[in-house]
């Protein structure tokens, strides 16, 4: 053969190799899992305009939709674990911090960036600010954004997780708690805070948007395997979803107070905190994570040698979202 005619015999070969790859990816097509398992949540409210509609069973015809309600994020990455869903809605750093500790997840979309968790106190507290708290009483739902963000203030107030009482109560039991005057506050979240500021004329007595984490919807690695096509496809659904709630901001905040039995009012003030602008993971959402990261160092939440920033660049996976978000 010719040098010359080298660069002609390449092409053919190449364009032969592609042709054989799209003939043997055809061939591997992924085959539809007989049941998709997702959670849904008061906290990520686009997750109830999804169930709502319909939407996702009508794009996977071949497979089974079942849906689980999530009262919080320890509950999502807990049915993740357990096999008990396929796709877990969850603040990303409660994401973070399952990983780091030995669960195999991926975080593929992020389902709303919102300002959903602040400290709480009783309207007549005569508490004004963290430093506080300190020997109070702090009812917060371990695993969770809420329980992180609280660990955060803390630290920016110079005070340590031992300064103060942490009774790991659910998020409505701690509503409750708080109005009952059973503890001193509470590291709300909407739409239990919304709802308890608006019923209850409880007061947030510290808010910090930056120590609020993003909302992130994640998969088990097994799955991202085996069903990349199905995750795409559920993307794309969420994002179905997104567009109309971004659209219908009015039937929007009807169908969350429907769903959550609470208030229009309550709704609303949820959703003037939620933010569904932003839906693909980047760079910036890496680096926000790795800035939290030290937290759950310092508190001892992770496994001892865990390198965390690796966990962080493990566990968040944009290319599922790449060609799925419009």
């Amino acid at each position: 053969m010719r040098l010359n005619t080298l660069p002609r015999a390449f092409k053919a070969l190449s364009a032969a190799g592609l042709l054989a790859l799209t003939f043997s990816s055809i061939a591997h097509a992924e085959t539809a899992p007989k049941e998709v398992r997702l959670d849904y949540a008061y906290y990520s409210p686009v997750s109830l305009v999804l169930k709502h509609f319909g939407w996702l069973e009508q794009a996977l015809p071949d497979s089974k939709v079942s849906w689980v309600f999530s009262q919080g994020s320890n509950r999502s990455l807990e049915y993740l674990n357990s096999g008990g869903a396929d796709f877990g809605s969850s603040a990303s750093l409660s994401a973070v911090l399952a990983r780091a500790n030995g669960s195999p997840i991926k975080s593929v979309y992020v389902y709303s960036r919102a300002e959903w968790t602040a400290l709480v106190v009783a309207k007549d507290s005569p508490l004004k600010t963290v430093e506080d708290l300190k020997g109070k009483k702090i009812a917060a739902t371990k695993g969770t954004d809420p329980y992180l963000f609280t660990l955060r203030a803390l630290e920016k107030a110079g005070l340590k997780k031992d300064d103060v009482e942490l009774l790991h109560l659910q998020h409505p039991d701690g509503r409750t708690a708080l109005e009952k005057g059973d503890v001193d506050a509470w590291a709300g979240l909407d739409p239990h805070m919304a709802a308890s500021e608006l019923q209850a004329g409880s007061r947030l007595l510290y808010r910090n948007k930056d120590f609020n984490s993003y909302g992130v919807v994640s998969v088990t690695e097994s799955f991202a395997k085996q069903h990349p096509q199905t995750i795409a496809t559920v993307i794309k659904a969420y994002e179905k979803a997104r567009h109309w709630a971004v659209a219908h901001p009015d039937e929007f905040a009807k169908l969350l107070a429907d769903e959550s039995k609470l208030p229009l009012d309550v709704a609303k003030l949820q959703l003037s905190r939620t933010d569904l602008s932003a839906p693909a993971l980047t760079a910036k959402d890496v680096t926000a994570s790795k800035a939290a990261a030290p937290i759950l160092v310092s508190e001892e939440l992770v496994k001892r040698g865990v390198d965390v920033n690796q966990v962080i660049d493990q566990l968040i996976d944009p290319t599922f979202g790449q060609a799925s978000i419009e």
